[in-house]
């Protein structure tokens, strides 16, 4: 059974750095591909980073590339999001997802996280 709980959000000011975290209690971490996504209040789910189940390559979305970065160790059963040079546009609420597909698709995603908050203020 996969559970995800992330952790490592809070209020920073724009230009700031912020690496949010999410762990899976299970034992099967290591053959799911991973992602992350928000959600602003108002606006549908979107994505921002996945990373294959073996951390090999990452997809990006086209908001966050060459800010953010996705990683991932399976010794910990954890997925890293890495975000800077923060901006108040990248407010939302953060979460995480497993899934056996490897894509940018909600629907591929069969587990989900509660969700961290993140508020930049500018």
């Amino acid at each position: 059974q996969v559970q995800l709980v992330e952790s490592g959000g809070g209020l920073v000011q724009a230009g700031d750095s912020l690496r949010i975290s999410c762990a899976d209690s299970g034992r099967t971490f290591s053959t799911y591909d991973m992602a992350w996504f928000r959600q602003a209040p108002g606006k549908e789910r979107d994505f921002v980073l996945a990373i294959r189940r073996s951390g090999g390559s990452t997809l990006y979305g086209d908001s966050v590339k060459g800010r953010f970065t996705i990683s991932r160790d399976n010794a910990k059963n954890t997925v890293y999001l890495q975000m800077n040079s923060l901006k108040p546009e990248d407010t939302a609420v953060y979460y995480c997802a497993a899934g056996w597909v490897y894509s940018s698709q909600t629907a591929n995603y069969h587990y989900w996280g509660q969700g961290t908050q993140v508020t930049v203020s500018s």
